[in-house]
């Protein structure tokens, strides 16, 4: 790889995109897969010129390319030891066209999102892989990935109307234009012939067209898409469907067209129990024809590793050992099919030999907590691995009628190499099965039993059955020595020579879909050494990426862990003394200080792990003893930093005032070089400082009301030295609603403990908590009065603190009633108030924490009641601040929140809302618009007499 002064070569590639740093090169090592390999460099291009710049660079100096969208991917089809092109940055554009029968997406596009696009049409795109929330179009397109519910008929390749491709030699083709097998005949004629001349081929052999055609009829995704070259006779045609499932192989996908079908917003749902495999396959045949959508099988092994789940029904622990379950949902666009469902589901359930009768429902948390357990699968395994093992998943098909067998096959091969854990389940209606093991590939003796169980699998699949070795996770390397034995020498020979014929160099993903080394897949596999104990039970499956605030500036939760466990890796081994200091030097900025810690990736992670609980510890093991004691007198004398905060808000308005926000930048950065310490930068977003804190009185009190410690120092909203500051006007609101909230006297010096506990000073979090609980206890009457708060971070934070709490405090805890403002308006305030709607369209900002308490409906609600349109953006974000964060990194925030303010600012709105007086900071600094809290609104709607 040449180095940075030979960027020349990659011209017109920013090098700033052109990531060779070894701790960027080690984060990208790493995909969902039990694969590594650790890339010579990162690329982010923007634009299909510097696609077509890649090409030339990589067939030039015989560098591989690999593109990645998510890295989700299960097979290893996403990591390279050459250049990994990363697609997840700058090609997210979305388009909806004829009125949302189509759609046009760029590979960056998580698939939820188009989804999310869709909804407004009742649309919806046909793949529905198990990752939505988190997979790119780049991966579904590439990977031809199917899902639940998507069967053989709605997937990528049956729904593609058009695509934009950049082929290994340069040529752009987009095939919605007329012109498009013109310009593939001039540009690039050796694949238009050859092309024909493979189809041919295969039309005039009878058994392998059949073979072709049967294999196609199931889900299969092995090898490359040969049904394109049956279904299709124009060369552009047959190019087009070809890239759907090359894995990256044959050239890249610039942008698809997708059709899209309906969502249909009416689901029913059951849970069917059999006494045998035997007779839950038996029932799928009858429930597909009475017209459910989904069939999801379960063998025991998989029911025990969920019954014990919050919410599992009780009668799953009662099931005798050989039981299996159905899952069941109809699905219907309107109420009159719907209860055609019902009747359908009656009527063939009568007709199964079920141990109990089927239960369904129409409720949405009903049908959600169903669901729940067939998605908790694969958490529940990877919640239990042995340390050192990675889970493995593995997507076959067989025949439907062969399915029970099939089953019990896999089973009896678990049994006799010892996969005791392995699991059984799958998209019954397709006769699609995945099994899951947890395997560690530390030892050569653990990389035999896995090489010898394996083989076993394909002999089974492909012979016994004749399967398809993957059925929607795509070939990648862990299948690719085995594409051969499910198809046959002579479709085998027309794959190796598509591969040819796209890509004569070799350059563009080697390795993968066609690899002639027969231990292909025991090659560069992935060891996890033993980490710290709040992430090392992290899969690597990187759904956690999507709703990181630091993913476009510096690490995912993903590479934060991966990044860890090469640490470890050196610090065993010592095999790169140089790569152990870079990796230690580099991981202080991208890993300790440009982690928000906002828990996000928790919500997102199969098996719940918070990142964010990581960098805590590791930023406690950083702080000198000194810092520790520091920090606990701080917290032990907080009244004092309040008013110096105070006082520092008040200066820096000042100054704001004389030298311009310019003019404090230049004195900070300048400070910043003396000391060689972070100091925080001043805004022209942030707050004026609260001028008092009125007097309530504590007679007659139904509330108690804790103004949070930012509120109390810098409450009154920026730009408007005089108006109301938050603490004025929820008491304003709560007198409107004649409701009496009570603010204690004493509440200065009292805090949530976050700013001690997010930057790892423990003693002084725990100090400040106790503190606070203590005073909560007695201002509350031993718990009897609610207390409200005003910010939704220390809400939570206050609720979530159970780990911190001595016994005596955390039994004083338990007894409390904490209330986030959003529930405090929409619950207490609202329906005493009367609101008058006010003309005007708002967009909001549920940040982390309301949304981590499951309060974006309700604040939602609020604002659609007091205002005539409300809104939450699409590209919603963490906003990144996370506390002070935004004032020390500033860079962290403009980065977290670049695609929410980009659509914020598209459209001009009345009214900008949150319920956190940093999160507000945040977006105003990223929008340059006057975010508010959801309670200023309120007040606004809501008339002067209360009722």
């Amino acid at each position: 790889m040449p180095n940075k002064n030979n960027f020349e070569l990659v011209a017109p590639i920013d090098p700033k995109r052109f990531l060779t740093r070894r701790i960027e090169r080690v984060a990208y090592a790493s995909d969902a897969s039990f694969y590594r390999l650790v890339p010579r460099a990162v690329v982010q291009p923007n634009s299909i010129e510097e696609i077509q710049a890649l090409f030339r660079f990589s067939q030039e100096q015989r560098v591989p390319l690999t593109f990645r969208a998510a890295g989700t991917s299960l097979s290893g089809q996403a990591v390279t030891d050459g250049m990994l092109v990363d697609l997840s940055k700058h090609w997210g554009r979305i388009q909806i066209e004829a009125d949302g029968d189509r759609i046009r997406l760029q590979p960056g596009v998580i698939g939820a999102h188009a989804n999310t696009a869709l909804q407004p049409f009742a649309r919806r795109i046909g793949p529905d892989p198990a990752s939505l929330d988190a997979c790119m179009l780049g991966g579904i397109l590439a990977n031809n990935a199917s899902g639940m519910c998507c069967g053989v008929v709605e997937n990528s390749y049956h729904t593609l109307a058009s695509i934009t491709i950049v082929l290994p030699n340069g040529l752009v083709l987009d095939t919605a234009s007329q012109a498009a097998n013109e310009q593939l005949g001039n540009g690039a004629p050796e694949i238009a012939r050859g092309l024909l001349e493979l189809r041919e081929r295969i039309i005039t052999d009878p058994a392998l067209s059949e073979r072709v055609r049967l294999r196609y009829q199931r889900k299969n995704t092995t090898g490359y898409s040969l049904n394109a070259l049956l279904d299709f006779s124009r060369p552009i045609d047959i190019l087009s469907h070809l890239m759907i499932g090359s894995e990256g192989t044959l050239g890249f996908i610039a942008e698809a067209v997708l059709h899209t079908l309906p969502d249909k917003p009416y689901k029913y749902t059951g849970m069917c129990y059999f006494g045998t495999v035997q007779a839950a396959a038996e029932a799928i045949l009858p429930l597909s024809q009475s017209g459910a959508r989904a069939l999801e099988i379960m063998d025991r092994a998989s029911i025990r590793s969920v019954e014990n789940l919050p919410g599992a029904p009780a009668a799953l622990r009662a099931l005798p050992e050989s039981a299996a379950a159905i899952l069941v949902e109809y699905q219907a666009l309107t109420t009159i099919e719907l209860a055609e469902c019902q009747r359908q589901a009656r009527q063939v359930c009568q007709s199964l030999s079920l141990l109990e009768p089927a239960s369904f429902t129409g409720i949405p948390d009903e049908q959600a907590a169903l669901w729940k357990l067939r998605k908790g699968l694969f958490p529940a395994i990877g919640a239990t691995r042995r340390q050192g093992t990675s889970v493995i998943i593995e997507d076959l098909t067989f025949p439907v009628a062969q399915l029970a067998q099939a089953i019990t096959d896999l089973q009896v091969l678990f049994a006799r190499h010892g996969y005791s854990e392995g699991i059984v389940y799958g998209h019954a209606k397709d006769g699609n099965l995945h099994f899951s093991i947890t395997q560690s590939f530390n030892t050569q003796s653990e990389i035999e039993r896995y090489a010898r169980f394996m083989d076993e699998v394909v002999e089974l699949v492909t012979r016994k059955y004749d399967g398809a070795l993957k059925a929607e996770h795509g070939t990648g390397r862990n299948m690719a020595p085995f594409v051969e034995k499910e198809w046959g020498a002579a479709a085998y020979q027309i794959m190796c020579e598509l591969k040819t014929l796209f890509d004569p160099s070799g350059m563009l993903n080697p390795g993968v879909i066609i690899n002639p080394d027969p231990k292909a897949h025991l090659q560069n596999l992935k060891t996890l050494p033993v980490i710290e104990s709040e992430v090392d039970r992290c899969i690597e499956c990187g759904f956690c990426e999507s709703v990181c605030p630091s993913r476009r500036l510096t690490l995912t939760p993903r590479q934060r862990i991966v990044l860890r466990r090469e640490i470890a890796r050196q610090n065993e081994t010592c095999d790169d003394p140089e790569l152990l200091a870079a990796l230690n030097q580099d991981f202080v900025y991208a890993g300790l200080e440009t982690c928000a810690v906002d828990g996000l990736c928790a919500s997102a992670c199969p098996v719940n792990i918070n990142t964010g609980d990581l960098i805590k510890q590791l930023r406690t093991q950083n702080i000198s003893g000194r810092g520790q004691r520091t920090a606990l007198w701080i917290s032990q004398n907080f009244g004092m930093a309040e008013k110096a905060i105070g006082l520092g808000v008040r200066l820096g308005h000042l100054g704001e005032k004389i030298i311009g926000v310019n003019g404090i930048l230049n004195l900070t950065h300048a400070a910043e070089k003396i000391s060689q310490q972070r100091l925080p930068k001043w805004n022209t977003a942030v707050p004026h400082a609260t001028l008092r804190i009125p007097d309530t009185r504590r007679t007659a009190a139904e509330y108690v009301y804790f103004p949070s410690c930012l509120t109390r120092t810098m409450g009154r909203p920026p730009g408007d030295a005089q108006a109301a500051s938050l603490i004025e006007t929820l008491l304003v609101l709560s007198q409107r609603a004649n409701l009496n909230l009570w603010i204690p006297e004493n509440s200065t010096g009292h805090c949530c403990g976050m700013p001690f506990g997010s930057k790892g000073y423990q003693q002084a979090n725990r100090d400040m908590l106790h503190h606070t609980i203590t005073s909560f206890w007695e201002w509350s009457k031993q718990g009897h009065l609610p207390i409200v708060l005003d910010a939704s971070s220390c809400a939570y934070t206050l609720r979530s603190c159970a780990m911190a709490l001595t016994p005596e405090d955390h039994a004083r805890w338990r007894q409390l009633t904490i209330l986030d403002p959003i529930e405090f308006a929409h619950d207490v305030l609202l329906p005493r108030l009367n609101i008058q709607t006010q003309p005007v369209n708002v967009i909001l900002h549920p940040n982390c924490a309301s949304r981590k308490l499951n309060l974006q409906a309700k604040l939602l609600a609020v604002a659609k009641r007091c205002a005539t349109s409300a809104s939450i953006p699409q590209h919603l974000d963490c906003c990144g601040f996370a506390g002070d964060r935004g004032l020390l990194f500033p860079e962290l925030t403009a980065s977290a929140t670049a695609q929410e303010a980009d659509e914020v600012k598209s459209q001009e709105y009345d009214g900008y809302y949150s319920s956190n007086l940093t999160c507000e900071m945040g977006l105003a600094a990223a929008t340059s618009k006057p975010y508010r809290s959801i309670l200023y609104l309120m007040e606004k709607a809501s008339e002067k007499i209360s009722v």
